[in-house]
Formats: C-alpha cells, structure tokens, sequence
C-alpha cells in the first residue's frame, strides 16, 4: 500500500510540474486575447464622426492600425492604450467622450490585435505605446505637455511605462492591476505564479517615476481587478493625484456609461490643464 501511495503522489507531482511547463509555455494565451472581435468592422465614420486611419511603424518594424479623430478646436490629446481584448473599432465611445470634452484622440492597435502586424508581447506593447507617442509628438508636433495618457486595465501597466519615460499633462489609471504578477497570484492562488511568471507589467513600481497628474479609476465591484489594487495604485502615485470611485464590473464600468463620470473626468483634465493640484473627484 505504502508503495502504491507513493506512485500517486509521483504521479500527481509530476502531472503538476508538467501543468507548470505548459502554463509557463503558453502563458501569453492566459494575457493576450487579439481574436476577441477580431473582424468587428464599424468605424467612427457610422458614427457621423471625421477620422483619419493611420499606419504607425515600430522600431522594431511592426504596423500598427490606429486611428486619428481630432476635435474642433481641441484642447489637446489622449493617447488611448486599451486592454487585452479586442480592438480600436469597440473604443470608440471613449473617443467621443474625449471628443466631448475638448480633446483629440489616437486610438491604437498593439501588434497582433486588430489590422496591426506581429504578435504581442510585453516588450512589444511598450514598443508599440512608444511608436504612439513618437507619433504624435514627432509627425504632428504635439508637445508632451497637451498629451494624456488614458490606461485601461492591462494599458494601464503601459501607460505607467511610457509616462515614465516621457512627461505627458497627465496619466490616467482605469481598472489598472499593481502588477501582472501580484493579479495573477490572487487569480491563480493554486500555483506559484511569482515563479513562473513570465510577465510584469509592474504598474504599482514605475509610478514612482511618474511625475504628472495621476487619475486612478477603479470599481469596488471589479471581479477581474480588485478595488485594492485601485487604492494601492493611488497611495504609490506621487502628487498631485485624484481618485474617481465608479460602479460596475471589470468590463461594464467604463467611464463614458455615466454622465458624472465624463465629467468628473473633464474636471481633473480642466485642472491639470492650468497648473492647480487635482483634488479626489470621488472616493
């Protein structure tokens, strides 16, 4: 019997060692989801909006499909780096928000998703958000200082990055993670994440390098993100910094479905605009 029992427990342990392989293997399938509505074909044009659609060049020579949607008389620019789902074409409402409250948008494909060559990575996201800013900044000449950078979910771990890197008029943090690792231990308690992991996406770190305004949103009711990893987002952000609390899930609670929300967020853009310390909108 004492023999038997050992067998099993090899062969569990080895079944489990093997499970880890694999999820170590494939583990961007766990990150990346570009088929999600891959073939989703409106535009802002159904929407009786003027756009441009543009090619954006990687250093690494990746395409990437995005498009341009300026505002009358804009009042600057949001850089919109999405999640890990689907594509610029079921973003458009966050660009007619943008566009409501005085501001141009790019929205923006990563390699692999959409029409964009290549396939994702975590190092190819930071090179596709900075082929982003480079094209604003570079062929349409727009200062940093006009640029906000709006993270959602995993485009919150890239947009910590590039606001890192370069000083936009301010970042903002929907329904960010601290970190890959940190949300996949939570979500994946049974195995040793931390080991394995093969992305960071260490949102909660490179904030301590970011020295422009900082919005983070978040949802008490997020089932994907939990609300603490909001509240440890905004402790580590560096002043001046806001909190707006929203309601919903991780993939209904956008900030364009609620009126108060656009213009709470109008209100912290308006403030980060003249110089004056954004104030929690919401908490």
């Amino acid at each position: 019997m004492a023999s038997l029992a050992v067998k099993i427990v090899l062969v569990v342990c080895l079944a489990y060692v093997a499970i880890l392989g694999v999820l170590y293997v494939f583990q961007d399938r766990l990150i990346y989801y570009p088929q999600v509505g891959r073939n989703a074909g409106t535009t802002p044009a159904a929407r009786g909006i003027a756009y441009d659609e543009v090619a954006i060049r990687t250093d690494d020579g990746e395409i990437l499909s995005a498009w341009w949607i300026p505002a009358p008389e804009s009042r600057g620019v949001a850089l919109h780096l999405p999640g890990n789902a689907g594509n610029i074409s079921h973003r458009i409402d966050y660009a007619l928000m943008f566009r409501a409250l005085g501001f141009s948008t790019l929205l923006v494909d990563y390699r692999g998703y959409g029409k964009s060559t290549g396939k994702p990575s975590e190092e190819g996201t930071y090179s596709d958000a900075d082929a982003a800013w480079r094209w604003l900044t570079e062929m349409r000449e727009i200062p940093g200082r006009d640029i906000v950078v709006y993270g959602e979910s995993l485009g919150g771990g890239v947009s910590s990055w590039l606001a890192s890197r370069y000083p936009p008029r301010a970042l903002v943090l929907a329904s960010t993670f601290t970190s890959a690792v940190e949300l996949g231990a939570e979500l994946y308690w049974f195995l040793p994440v931390r080991m394995i992991s093969r992305f960071r996406y260490d949102t909660l770190t490179r904030l301590a390098a970011v020295h422009a305004p900082v919005l983070v949103i978040h949802s008490r009711a997020d089932e994907i993100v939990p609300f603490a990893h909001g509240e440890q987002l905004y402790a580590a952000a560096n002043a001046p910094k806001a909190f707006l609390e929203i309601s919903g899930g991780h993939n209904d609670s956008a900030v364009f479905m609620r009126r108060e929300w656009v213009e709470a967020l109008g209100a912290f853009l308006d403030r980060t605009g003249d110089g004056r310390q954004p104030q929690a909108v919401s908490r």
